[in-house]
């Protein structure tokens, strides 16, 4: 990874600032900027335009008048960086992960370590308990194994468990891999998995959206699953238990739109639950092996003929499955109810020409009983 910065020295310091200030998340950040243009320019309004941004009280007008103290703070940080070696990264930087951009939710501001890029072609997450047996290991090595072939970036959470297997197994078969830390980049966390943090940043990347120096709360590892779950471009979940960190990122990856797969698993083992109640959710797919997700995602391994999406093409299709074709373009997925109500095509014929159109591979059904345009 350039670790050059690309952004003005200046942008930088306002953006971290105000990043750093308390009660500005990322919604309010991003209110700010898109009303203010930049962190630089919001220090500079009036408090009669700055009243004015969505979602920022008087309270937080209060961080103004902050202003020095926060660029203080600012510059340790870009000091600390350059003294421990990480980078910062700011969300309007074009070296910012690109996918993240894509979620309301996403983080303003990364701390990333090592040699591996954040803008990547491919990308699966591997979760699961941290209470990971046996086979949910195995299971993991094995998983990785076999995308070797296609390539992908391996992304989760550095935690025990199947975490930490799944980083481990990516560099065993020369996979570069990101661990999104709950905690700050100059604190690894758990400390036992320090060398693992070390041996990624080879060809892979440390990432954290907390500042170092600041408390590590639990709260942090469910927010950090949200970023796991939007670089991953499908998500398979090994081992859970019915409530626990896997399942929250499995639901934000389901919210997201992502392709999430899940291990089914022995009905008397308690971390099989979670997995288990994804797929009867149909929340997630099952996981048989690496053809679900490179069918999926229209993969080819190296040499193969590149797998082309189809085409759209809607002459000679009857009224019904032009309506149908038609809504989803513009959705992109929609719930089987939904277009039969916006198509008025009763739900015994509309299922019959969703099946029709999935076999054509150009409609694909979701968990939920959603369907999605292929094209």
């Amino acid at each position: 990874m350039n670790l050059k910065p690309e952004t003005d020295p200046e942008n930088l310091r306002y953006h971290l600032a105000l990043s750093q200030a308390p009660k500005v998340g990322p919604a309010i950040f991003k209110a700010i900027l898109a009303y203010s243009g930049s962190a630089q320019a919001f220090f500079s309004l009036n408090k009669a335009k700055a009243a004015k941004i969505p979602r920022v009280g008087e309270k937080l007008l209060a961080i103004q008048k902050q202003a020095e103290s926060l660029l203080e703070k600012a510059d340790d940080l870009i000091n600390l960086s350059e003294k421990k070696g990480f980078k910062i990264i700011i969300s309007t930087e074009p070296a910012f992960p690109s996918r993240l951009k894509m979620q309301e939710d996403g983080p303003v501001i990364l701390f990333v370590q090592g040699k591996g890029e954040l803008n990547f072609e491919r990308s699966v997450g591997i979760v699961g308990t941290r209470s990971a047996t046996i086979y949910g290991k195995s299971i993991t090595r094995k998983i990785v194994e076999d995308l070797l072939p296609y390539q992908p970036v391996i992304i989760s959470g550095l935690a025990y468990g199947i975490d930490i297997e799944s980083h481990r197994a990516a560099l065993q078969v020369g996979l570069p891999t990101i661990a999104v830390m709950g905690s700050p980049i100059t604190q690894i966390y758990p400390a036992i998995h320090k060398k693992t943090a070390e041996q990624l940043q080879e060809t892979g990347i440390l990432m954290s959206e907390y500042a170092p120096g600041s408390t590590m709360v639990p709260g942090n590892f469910p927010a950090r699953n949200r970023i796991i779950a939007s670089l991953s471009d499908a998500l398979i979940v090994v081992e859970a238990a019915e409530k626990g960190g896997a399942l929250i990122t499995a639901e934000i990856a389901y919210s997201y739109n992502k392709d999430v797969f899940a291990v089914p698993g022995n009905l008397q083992s308690p971390f099989s639950e979670g997995c288990n109640h994804l797929i009867r959710k149909m929340k997630a797919s099952i996981y048989t092996g690496p053809n679900d997700i490179a069918e999926t995602l229209f993969w080819s391994k190296p040499g193969e003929k590149k797998i082309k999406k189809p085409i759209l093409d809607l002459a000679g299709r009857d009224e019904e499955d032009t309506a149908i074709l038609r809504l989803l373009l513009e959705k992109g997925e929609s719930e089987i109810d939904q277009i039969s109500y916006q198509t008025e095509i009763p739900l015994g014929l509309l299922s019959s020409r969703l099946l029709s159109l999935e076999f054509e591979g150009i409609v694909k059904s979701l968990p939920g009983k959603k369907f999605k345009l292929m094209v």
